[in-house]
Parts: C-alpha cells; sequence; structure tokens
C-alpha cells in the first residue's frame, strides 16, 4: 500500500541507518554485469531525508574515479541550476538507475537496468522524497514504465507509485545533454524553475503535522548510528545528512 503525500514512514535517523546498509549490501553481494569494468560502486548522495530526489542514468569515468554522482561537468551545471532556484546539493538526493559506470559511457543495457533497478527502488523507499526528478531517458522510461521518450514528456509532472509512496514525478532533460545544446540547457533550465511550485504543491498535500509523525533535520554525519559491527563510514556517504 503506498503511503499518502508528506507521510514519512519513520523516523528520518531510522531509514538513514537503513540506507547505510544497503549501500553495504550492495558493495558486498551486487552481481552487477559491470563489475569487471568499474572502478567502484556509485551508489548516491545527499541529503538521506531530502524531499526531492534526482536520478540519473549511469556514473561517469569521474564518478567512477571518486564514487559519488554528477561530480563532472554535467553535475556542475546541476549545482549551478539548483543554485538558481535557492538550492544546493545538500538539500537532495542524487542516484543513478546503474551503480556501475558502462564501459566507455554507453547506453545502459536491459539486464544491467534489470540487476540494479531493484537497488534503486529500495533507495527512494528509504528516501521518501516528494519530487522525483528523472534525468533524460533511461531513468525517465524505468520509473513511468512506458516507453515515451524525454523529448516529449520534460517538464510535464505526474503522480506516479514508486517503492511503495506516492510521488509527484517530474521528467527533465539530462544535464549532459544541456552541455550538448544551447536550446535544451534552456529548456531545463525552464524546466528546473518549477521545482519549488512542485515541492511546494507536495507540500500541501502532505497531512497536518499533529496527524503525521515527528521528524527532526537529517541526521548529522557524526550521530550516524553504525550499519554494521563497527565498521567505518563508507566515503560515499559523507553527504548523508
Amino acid at each position: 500500500m503506498a503511503y499518502g503525500w508528506g507521510v514519512r514512514s519513520r523516523p528520518a535517523e531510522d531509514r538513514r541507518a537503513e540506507l547505510v546498509a544497503l549501500y553495504r549490501e550492495l558493495s558486498g553481494e551486487h552481481a552487477c554485469p559491470l563489475m569487471a569494468h568499474r572502478t567502484q560502486i556509485v551508489f548516491g548522495s545527499g541529503n538521506a531525508d531530502a524531499q526531492l530526489m534526482f536520478i540519473g542514468e549511469a556514473p561517469g569515468a569521474e564518478e567512477d574515479r571518486r564514487g559519488k554522482p554528477f561530480v563532472g561537468r554535467a553535475g556542475k551545471l546541476l549545482d549551478r541550476l539548483l543554485e538558481e532556484i535557492g538550492m544546493s546539493r545538500e538539500d537532495t538526493f542524487i542516484a543513478n538507475v546503474l551503480k556501475c559506470r558502462p564501459p566507455g559511457n554507453r547506453d545502459p543495457l536491459p539486464e544491467e537496468i534489470e540487476e540494479c533497478s531493484p537497488y534503486l527502488f529500495r533507495q527512494v523507499a528509504l528516501i521518501e522524497p516528494l519530487v522525483v526528478c528523472t534525468l533524460g531517458n533511461f531513468s525517465t522510461k524505468l520509473l513511468t514504465g512506458e516507453p515515451t521518450g524525454i523529448t516529449k514528456v520534460h517538464g510535464r509532472p505526474q503522480t506516479r507509485e514508486l517503492g511503495g509512496l506516492t510521488v509527484q514525478l517530474y521528467p527533465i532533460f539530462h544535464p549532459a545533454a544541456a552541455l550538448r545544446t544551447d536550446a535544451v540547457r534552456e529548456l531545463l533550465r525552464e524546466d528546473f524553475a518549477r521545482i519549488p511550485g512542485l515541492l511546494e504543491e507536495a507540500r500541501s498535500r502532505a497531512v497536518p503535522p499533529a496527524a503525521a509523525p515527528e521528524l527532526g533535520p537529517g541526521l548529522p554525519k557524526d550521530e550516524a548510528p553504525p550499519a554494521g559491527s563497527g565498521a567505518p563510514e563508507p566515503p560515499q556517504l559523507d553527504l548523508f545528512e
């Protein structure tokens, strides 16, 4: 059964601890067809209690090297666009459909998406965002379950159930495409400008505070409960707040 708008199922610190545990599970048991080609898993990073989530396609070379999503040129554009709407990366959680880099940055293959997508849906279920922005074709088609390409559906929010949650799904162009074409960059900027309004609309649908689980801000990393027997915090999770 899907949760209603804005209803967080459990406290942020519990969900964050499970997100760390999911990272460790993924790192230890992920039977990805891309294992032989990757440097490391790129799980995702950001605020584990974020109301806004971005989902891209797959890690690139710089992401594979550093272990974090969107840290190359496309990530810098994403940061600028967030700044233009009064937000920052720390207000969001960013992940990809694939957790490993495809050779030569080629498109994801169906079997790779099939292997990775359950982990992505578990991430969504644990973070419990209000708005999920899909970046480009692959994440949009996966999360909508429809074959329509990003050119036709970008900037058109739609209510969907993801990971047992009712969310506002918002398809937009991938920042990498915007780097190649000025026209796409302007369309992406226009679509970004609608994000604050979508968040506000989603918040307005939330249950009143008296009826909702009481949550504090995201858990600071230095107070995070361990997700294992004394294992150190993975470096990729240093933005989980």
